[in-house]
């Protein structure tokens, strides 16, 4: 044994060695150059445009082959029209290289926290929260529920419609008026709404409007520029000056409780009022509401409000969902959506969204509202954040945070200071002579107070406030120690809302009953969640729609504290990282756009579109031309078009299109010359509607310009512009951006999204600011006029913007122009594949559609009966989302596959859609009955397929399994298809006489 030991030695030794003399000649090869190692291979390998562009380029050469074009830029040639093309790169800056992903966070990491998190005190609207763990994870962090599309198609939305009818239940109980909306943008916009809404209640024939000076100022401001627009005179003034004697109010806001945290008796104020024949608008608080007397026990015609304490964090100013509850009878006039109950071809109950002959999709210049995106996301945050709550839980956390005020108010007394008499639930406004030097006190302790005026400080408490919090506020009131503590004055004092405590229940329906345990939240969570089809299961190919990639590392930022626990009215100095991402966001976005300036304030698209008609319309009055009110609109162009220019002030004069999808130039030409002396305006989207790149947009804008007037693009298509083209060098002066489209901000069922606009320099002057953080164009300009103030927050719906911030870093110049081409690729692979069992509507001169296409199904029609909504929903059984459906044309399917979808999935989408003009073609050839076939009866649920009796003329694996890949992954929708029509002749919109979602029962 010895022996062959040492002879293992020998050999290990010689074998150690040997590898030694192996490893010193390679050394020395590479020393020498022989073989060296590549510095790009040193450098980080997370790069981010590959994971967003789906295909590589084995995949784009088979679907560039496949096109019949030699190259990929062969094929964009022949689409773009080289008369707008770019003739340099796009160039941003620092970030024209792009960032790896780990680069690009822990980049943006170190920006986020130059933000200071001062504790909060600020209140006006906006309040610090704690949104339970189970629903960060589960929903604002889970791409199953905020890469939802808005549910239109409810047979694959019961998940997130349950959910908003929860929010509709939730806040018409707490407001106790019958009937909600399932959101809005904010608070201030939502008070404008209300405004809009009573003018309409009053057929326009009353021009005045009351608001109370105890309103927020951030409302205030907007409801007064909103209404300059729609030609009413606001008149803010203290309740008791209001008078109705001319029989000229529409209606009146009031704040409940105020800006100020007083609770004030409103009774005798409504009946007034109503005297008066002027509608009541009362702005409220959600959480105040569980202790105080509702809106609607006291008269009011309608309420509004955020959403934002119930779990939303603050976020620098949002996004938040808004509501708006009124009465039944006025439900043709309420904006937004709604959610309704109907019931399903089995006759069992489903959801809805209801009543959408109101939305300007379809009444365009008519609609009561140019609302498009909603804040649904937020809307169910809120929403399940009652239902883990509970009403009682809710309670409790009212009345400590009512509780906390009092003590607060309490100790103000005994330090000498003068305190409100009224009662309050959570601000108290404290007389303390010097105001600016108590803010300032506090501000050095990390304490945000609000200096309401010279003399008044007020301090708003919330979910998040500690009692050391008061014990502190305390020392910085009282110049040191108090010689007290909150704990020592507690027990003394009596909270409450006195008189004006609620004495009627509310979330009374069961659901609001049963989830306060976390594992049974998440599994009610699991299964709303499983209910929606998402971008987890597959590519929804929405046109116009843009749903694309909305990546992990763009959506990590937006839940870091440094961003997410920021009050939108912080001092400057707490968010320097916030600043320094706004304006490199909007440097980004002016150098993609070709213009020169941009507001980022907008917080949804068709806000957008009215902020840029907005700086028209000041920018001719500037020039002293207050008669341009003409605005040219094309018949394709977006319903929020029309609906935004009426907003505006602005008179709608129409053009159709061609027989090739393009606007008609002759007709633009002519009107242009019709109304010379009164144009304000052209809206048109580019690409247009019809997914064609129309050669003479130039030659359209310059002839605007020649009559005086300006030009707004619809940035709906930007996704087939970046890097390739410009709306600034096409010619337009004002463009709105989808940020929830091009630049990845998620859909999340049906909002948030962010609508910034764009401008060249002779408009940046008229962007919107704000009363409270005076803003405007980024880069900053000297000569302010601002038009107005657009949303409550000073930059929108600030928390998402790194969203976008990180999509443009990291995809850098190439990847962002790549993108563009790859869309543009995507879909006209599709075309190509698909042009044989169906008819593309439009294309461009040289038989090439843009980055989206239109599938014409008008003739199946006649030859078999079948309908657009009937493919539509036959594609759920195939496990997708139906593309856009009859607009812009009706009877159509509009594709939009985006770049970020692989040919894998393109292909599987191609051969759902073959697969379903084969079924069209049993039934127009006779082997298929022409009313009882899987398009007729599509969806299929599960129950329906797994029935005892199965009596259709095809099987149950036909209904429910047409494709290979549904084996592998089966997506089931819950309900068979929903009856439209009776869910709008029997209007439910909350909880009540519903039955209740599902109990799992032993």
């Amino acid at each position: 044994g010895g022996a062959t030991g040492q002879q293992g030695g020998a050999m290990l030794a010689a074998v150690a060695a040997g590898a030694t003399r192996l490893r010193v000649g390679r050394l020395g090869a590479a020393l020498s150059g022989v073989r060296g190692v590549a510095v790009e291979a040193l450098r980080p390998s997370d790069g981010f445009v590959r994971r967003h562009n789906s295909n590589g380029d084995g995949e784009v050469a088979d679907m560039v082959a496949a096109t019949g074009f030699a190259s990929l830029d062969a094929l964009v040639d022949a689409t773009v029209p080289p008369s707008i093309r770019r003739q340099t790169a796009l160039d941003l800056g620092k970030y024209s290289g792009g960032m790896t992903e780990s680069e690009h966070l822990e980049d943006l990491k170190a920006m986020a926290e130059k933000n200071v998190v001062a504790r909060s005190f600020i209140g006006q609207g906006y309040y610090g929260t704690h949104l339970p763990p189970v629903i960060l994870r589960n929903v604002l962090e889970n791409p199953g529920w905020y890469t939802q599309y808005t549910p239109y198609q409810a047979e694959i939305s019961q998940g997130r419609l349950e959910s908003l009818l929860n929010f509709q239940t939730m806040i018409t109980d707490l407001t106790a008026l019958p009937m909600a909306n399932a959101s809005l943008l904010d608070e201030a916009t939502a008070a404008a709404e209300a405004m809009t809404m009573c003018s309409g209640i009053a057929q326009g024939k009353k021009p005045k409007f009351f608001i109370s000076t105890n309103c927020h100022p951030q409302t205030i401001s907007v409801c007064t520029s909103r209404a300059e627009g729609l030609g009413l005179e606001a008149i803010v003034a203290d309740p008791s000056e209001f008078d109705y004697s001319g029989n000229d109010v529409c209606g009146v806001l009031v704040q409940y409780p105020g800006t100020d945290g007083s609770i004030e008796d409103y009774g005798a104020f409504v009946e007034k009022a109503h005297a008066g024949k002027a509608k009541v608008v009362v702005s409220t608080d959600l959480l105040a509401l569980t202790m105080i007397t509702p809106p609607g026990e006291f008269g009011a015609d309608i309420a509004v409000g955020s959403a934002q304490r119930f779990g939303v964090p603050m976020g620098y100013g949002g996004p938040h969902a808004a509501f708006l509850a009124t009465s039944e009878k006025y439900k043709r006039l309420m904006p937004g959506r709604i959610i309704g109950v109907s019931v399903d071809a089995q006759g069992k109950p489903a959801l809805r969204m209801a009543m959408q002959t109101r939305e300007q999709h379809i009444r365009r210049d008519k609609a009561t509202s140019n609302i498009c995106t909603a804040q649904a996301l937020l809307a169910n945050i809120s929403a399940l954040y009652a239902v883990y709550h509970g009403p009682e839980g809710l309670k409790e956390i009212a009345a400590r945070v009512n509780g906390m005020a009092s003590v607060f108010a309490a100790g103000c007394q005994k330090l000498g200071l003068g305190v409100p008499q009224a009662p309050f639930f959570d601000t108290v406004t404290v007389n303390v002579g010097d105001a600016a030097k108590v803010v300032a006190a506090a501000h050095a302790q990390g304490m945000n107070l609000r200096q309401f005026d010279d003399a008044h400080v007020s301090v708003a408490f919330d979910e998040v406030t500690k009692i050391s919090d008061l014990d502190d506020l305390f020392a910085v009131l009282a110049g040191g120690d108090p010689g007290f503590s909150a704990e020592s004055l507690a027990p003394s004092v009596e909270g409450g809302v006195g008189a004006f405590a609620r004495q009627s229940d509310f979330l009374t329906a069961p659901i609001f009953n049963c989830y306060h345990s976390e594992h049974e939240m998440l599994r009610y969570l699991a299964r709303l969640e499983q209910k929606d089809l998402s971008l987890v299961h597959s590519m929804i190919a929405l046109g116009s729609c843009t749903m694309k990639l909305n990546a992990t590392s763009e959506m990590i930022p937006i839940t870091w504290p440094e961003f997410a626990n920021i009050h939108p009215y912080a001092p400057m100095d707490q968010v320097e990282g916030y600043q320094q991402m706004l304006t490199e966001l909007a440097d980004m976005l002016v150098d993609i756009t070709g213009f020169d300036n941009c507001s980022l304030q907008p917080n949804s698209g068709a806000s957008g579109e009215y902020a840029g008609l907005m700086a028209i319309r000041a920018y001719h009055q500037s020039n002293g031309d207050h008669q341009r009110n003409i605005c040219i609109i094309p018949t394709s162009a977006h319903g929020t078009n029309p609906a935004s220019a009426i907003m505006a002030g602005m008179e709608i004069v129409t053009v159709g299109t061609d027989a090739d999808g393009n606007v008609d130039v002759e007709a633009i030409i002519q009107k242009a010359e019709e109304h010379s002396d009164n144009l304000a305006a052209l809206m048109v989207t580019y690409p247009s509607t019809h997914g064609v790149y129309e050669d003479n947009i130039d030659e359209i804008c310059n002839v605007i310009h020649k009559h005086g007037g300006q030009v707004y693009m619809d940035g709906a298509n930007m996704n087939a512009q970046v890097g390739l083209t410009s709306p600034g060098q096409i010619g337009a002066d004002v463009c709105h951006l989808n940020l929830h489209k091009t630049f990845c901000i998620p859909h999340g069922g049906g909002g948030p999204g962010m609508g910034p606009i764009c401008v060249k320099k002779h408009l940046a002057p008229f962007m919107p600011s704000h009363p409270v953080i005076p803003t405007g164009a980024l880069p900053e300009v000297d000569n302010k006029a601002p038009f107005g103030t657009m949303a409550a927050a000073p930059y929108g719906s600030s928390l998402i913007l790194p969203i976008s911030y990180s999509y443009i870093r990291m995809m850098g110049s190439e990847g962002l122009t790549d993108a563009s081409k790859h869309a543009i690729l995507n879909a006209n692979y599709m075309a190509k594949r698909l042009e044989s069992s169906y008819e593309i509507l439009f294309t461009g001169p040289n038989g090439t559609c843009a980055h989206e296409f239109i599938l014409d199904l008008r003739p199946l029609e006649k030859t078999s009966g079948i309908v657009a909504e009937d493919v539509a929903k036959r594609l759920m059984d195939y496990g997708y989302h139906a593309p856009t459906m009859s607009w812009p044309v009706a009877g159509t399917l509009m594709i939009e596959p985006t770049e970020s979808e692989s040919k894998a999935e393109l292909d599987r989408f191609c051969n759902a859609m073959i697969a379903i003009r084969e079924e069209i073609r049993a039934i127009e050839e006779g082997r298929m009955d022409a009313d009882n076939n899987p398009l007729k009866h599509a969806p299929h649920t599960a129950e329906v397929v797994l029935t005892e009796t199965w009596d259709r003329p095809y099987s149950r694996e036909v209904a429910a399994f047409p494709a290979a890949w549904t084996l592998q992954q089966k997506f089931w929708p819950t309900t068979s298809r929903v009856d439209n029509v009776y869910g709008d002749r029997n209007l439910v919109t909350r909880l009540d006489n519903v039955e209740e979602p599902e109990q799992l029962v032993a």
